[in-house]
């Protein structure tokens, strides 16, 4: 059912979102920050799919680029309506609603700065279900909705329209490209859709979970009980419905470099008390596999989530520190995300990674001291 958010749930939207995100999605401190300068005491409208006409307009906003540059690079808040606007305006049409491309700490946070300067409601849904590190893995493209024309704006008004008809590679490409050239960080208008393309193509409700993530999590620390019972408690009834412990260690090596316009590494947890077999997790922007004793347990599209030992603080790619006290966990994605097709533009091979994919809750059992 459609809500009305505000500053006080920002917190907990945040903490759900990145979660969600893999790892990646960029800070979820400066996403909210960012929303919160905007929105002030106002409410932001959130909508569910199924209230959507099926001719509504909708446009999702979003940011692109390393999440690592994002850490000196803050952005001047003005961005993505101005993408939006630019889009709306090559298009000739004005949009009815935004809506997030993905899940993750600052690209939940995006449309909601734009839904608090323009007054648009926002949709509760997105096109990964999760993070991930290109523009063209999308539920949205791969069920037929096409991300060009893409509009891009920079931090001091550039305006860029790309338009690559059909084919989303050559638009991510492009657009990282120019990213790239405007300091790693830009914002984006793209997928523009009908409210029917968006019930039949996107991952639905997934701001409305992030939030109940969030606060699951908040309310687990102040009453004293596990957080990470209640993360499974509040999935089991989602489409994200299988969650298991990979791994229970610290973080000892962590090799993380930005190139190409992406956040790519790996880093080393190994067991707390020092024997046994490390995990090993490899990232682009989001963790995309992980491994014990050269054994994989988890493998995109699943989520890995690396959190906290004892709040389930959720922890980016950016964020992993050598001594971190960690779990990580692995999370089912939804059916639409494990379809052939789905797999093709964000499974493994699209990753280079030459493994199949096998679902999380089929996974051999691991865990670490």
């Amino acid at each position: 059912m459609s809500f009305e958010l505000r500053a006080t749930d920002l917190g907990d939207l945040a903490r759900g979102a990145t979660l969600l995100g893999t790892g990646g999605g960029g800070d979820p401190y400066i996403g909210r920050r960012l929303v919160e300068q905007v929105l002030g005491d106002r409410a932001i409208t959130v909508l569910d799919p199924e209230d959507l006409a099926d001719d509504c307009f909708v446009i999702p906003t979003a940011q692109m680029g390393a999440p690592t540059v994002m850490v000196e690079k803050i952005p001047a808040g003005t961005e993505p309506t101005l993408a939006l606007r630019i889009l709306e305006e090559h298009l000739g049409r004005a949009a009815d609603a935004t809506m997030p491309i993905e899940c993750g700490g600052i690209n939940s946070m995006i449309p909601l700065v734009v839904a608090a300067e323009t007054g648009l409601p926002v949709v509760d849904a997105d096109g990964m279900g999760r993070a991930f590190p290109e523009l063209s893995m999308e539920t949205f493209a791969v069920y037929g909705v096409h991300g060009s024309p893409l509009a891009l704006a920079g931090e001091r008004g550039e305006r860029v329209i790309i338009d690559t008809g059909d084919d989303d590679r050559q638009m991510e490409w492009l657009a990282r490209a120019i990213t790239i050239r405007l300091g790693g960080v830009g914002h984006i208008a793209e997928y523009a859709m009908s409210g029917a393309d968006v019930r039949r193509t996107a991952i639905p409700r997934t701001l409305s979970m992030a939030l109940a993530l969030g606060r699951a999590i908040r309310e687990a620390r102040e009453e004293h009980r596990s957080p990470f019972d209640a993360i499974a408690a509040c999935l089991a009834t989602t489409l994200y419905s299988h969650v298991r412990e990979l791994f229970h260690g610290k973080v000892a090596d962590v090799e993380r470099r930005t190139t190409d316009g992406f956040a790519k590494g790996r880093a080393r947890i190994d067991p707390i008390d020092g024997g046994g077999e490390a995990l090993e997790v490899q990232f682009q922007n989001e963790n995309l596999i992980a491994k014990r004793g050269g054994e994989t347990v988890a493998i995109v599209p699943d989520l890995i989530c690396v959190l906290d030992a004892d709040s389930a603080e959720p922890i980016t790619t950016e964020g992993l520190r050598y001594g971190q006290r960690v779990r990580v966990l692995g999370i089912s994605t939804p059916d639409m995300m494990r379809t052939p097709g789905a797999l093709a533009a964000f499974g493994p091979a699209a990753f280079g990674l030459d493994e199949p994919f096998v679902p999380v809750e089929v996974q051999p059992a691991t865990a670490g001291a």
